[in-house]
């Protein structure tokens, strides 16, 4: 029974596995392709999770691994992320020195810890399911040991994942010491039978540690700060990753904490969830103004999208919860078909570290690349929130869900709070028309410098970036099938 749960799991593993190995009989003129050969492997796996009987609402390895309709949605949302990535590992194949299949097998690793924490049901499986991914991002992040910028970003991340993993422990720590379970459900039955669990220091102490640890993972502020550093010095399609699968899987376990474990103390926690949401959507929106490196201002643009995630979880209805997913699945397409361009683009520039991923460097882009101008253009435009693309309708679920709850007669006491927190998302929308748009201003308008050559696209490559446009487009302008399928997973998990 355990065994067949975790059938998706077990066959990522595998194929992790069966990279290192098949890495001994290739020739290193041919490892490359081991990358698309895994990207292939991984469809394979995503088609099955269509095809093959799926069991609802079993429960697995004592009550630790829950198999739901959340966690299918988001192994799926992680399996086509990890596709993608590793078609842009491909890409940035001729920069990796050496170990060139570890680096496609780490990937897939991160990949089984983050399907993992999709189907966390207590403590013990959240604690080692996040800490399955962030020990392959402490190597991802530092791949490139040739370049300084990648082993700095490999420290910081190194100190202050071990910081939040500090956070966690400790945060579980006191959960248990006061309610004598791991166990999500079992947690919240013994609120429920006995109320001022829920209101004794230590357990409120331990829940927001937990938070804290998991905000670390979404960069939201206060363990923002990483997010930055790292995604610039890391390797291209390392911090696509994390600004996409470590992102969702933080989202995904602070939905089963919140949810699942303490939906009682969640309302509670709700003027802390909107300040955090608040400032993270002005520290994001603000420090990205200033920035010339694109990578560093995805960096600060992922924490604002974490402050928008922020702001379902603060307005503490079910819309919220399904606005989270809608605006996650949009986010998947726009951010990887931005770091995909990125890569492309900045091949030729790799090792100037002066100049690498500047701004500057899309210059004339549209005359290089029309392909590779129109995706990152989208990619801008639906993170900025602009009609139609699906950007544009996640931040309008996620703001109309808080205006939903500033209207009920249940949150009176929290109205001026809310409409004070529309306010701030709404400023933070405006704010980022400036830089998301100097980017395409860029891409247009900015006459490019030295090597102005068409850039060439392998066929992968350009199948990616078909595939993130269509994404951005479709969800944006036929978002009902994305929100009858959020909608329908949520009413049925958290009913």
């Amino acid at each position: 029974m355990n065994a067949s749960l975790i059938g998706f799991e077990i066959a990522v593993v595998l194929l992790g596995l069966g990279l290192l190995l098949l890495d001994l009989w290739t020739p290193p003129e041919r490892r490359r392709g081991l990358g698309l050969a895994a990207a292939l492997s991984l469809l394979l796996v995503l088609v099955a999770t269509f095809v093959v009987p799926i069991p609802q609402e079993a429960v697995g390895f004592g009550g630790g691994y829950l198999f739901d309709g959340l966690a299918l949605f988001f192994k799926r949302f992680f399996l086509v992320a990890a596709i993608l990535v590793l078609v842009m590992q491909t890409e940035f194949a001729d920069r990796i020195a050496s170990g060139l299949s570890e680096f496609y097998a780490l990937v897939l690793f991160a990949l089984a810890g983050m399907m993992f924490a999709a189907s966390a049901n207590n403590f013990v499986m959240l604690f080692v399911a996040i800490e399955l991914i962030t020990v392959t991002f402490y190597v991802l992040t530092s791949f490139q040991r040739g370049r300084q910028a990648s082993l700095e970003a490999g420290v910081k991340y190194l100190i202050l994942g071990a910081l939040s993993s500090g956070f966690l422990v400790f945060g579980i720590a006191l959960v248990y010491g006061t309610s004598g379970t791991m166990s999500f459900p079992e947690i919240a039955a013994k609120i429920e039978a006995n109320h001022s669990l829920a209101h004794q220091g230590l357990f409120q102490f331990g829940i927001v540690l937990v938070m804290v640890a998991l905000g670390f993972k979404i960069a939201a502020v206060p363990m923002q700060i990483w997010a930055p550093d790292v995604y610039q010095g890391a390797p291209t399609p390392v911090s696509a990753f994390l600004a996409v699968g470590s992102k969702a899987a933080g989202v995904v376990l602070l939905l089963r904490v919140l949810l699942t474990a303490v939906p009682d103390l969640a309302g509670h926690s709700a003027k802390l969830l909107m300040v955090a949401a608040g400032v993270t959507i002005l520290y994001g929106s603000l420090c990205a103004i200033p920035q010339r490196n694109i990578k560093r201002l995805l960096g600060y643009s992922s924490i604002a999208s974490a402050g928008f995630l922020l702001l379902g979880l603060s307005a503490l209805n079910l819309n919220g919860v399904s606005a989270i997913l809608y605006y996650l699945g949009g986010y998947l397409f726009t951010v990887l078909a931005a770091f995909l361009v990125i890569c492309i683009v900045t091949r030729s520039t790799a090792g100037q570290t002066s100049q690498e991923d500047d701004v500057g460097l899309f210059a004339g882009l549209h005359q290089r690349s029309p392909l590779l101008a129109t995706a990152l253009t989208l990619a801008m435009v639906s993170l900025a929130g602009v009609p139609p693309l699906a950007g544009f309708f996640g931040k309008f679920l996620l703001l109309k869900a808080v205006v939903e709850s500033a209207s009920s007669p249940d949150q009176t006491a929290l109205r001026s709070a809310y409409y004070t927190l529309i306010a701030v998302g709404l400023t933070g929308v405006v704010i980022s028309l400036y830089y998301y748009f100097g980017v395409v201003k860029a891409i247009f308008w900015s006459k490019g410098v030295g090597d102005l050559s068409p850039i060439p696209l392998s066929l992968p490559a350009r199948l990616s970036l078909y595939v993130c446009i269509a994404g951005m487009i479709f969800l944006g302008v036929y978002p009902g099938p994305l929100l009858d399928l959020t909608d329908g997973v949520v009413k049925a998990v958290f009913k």
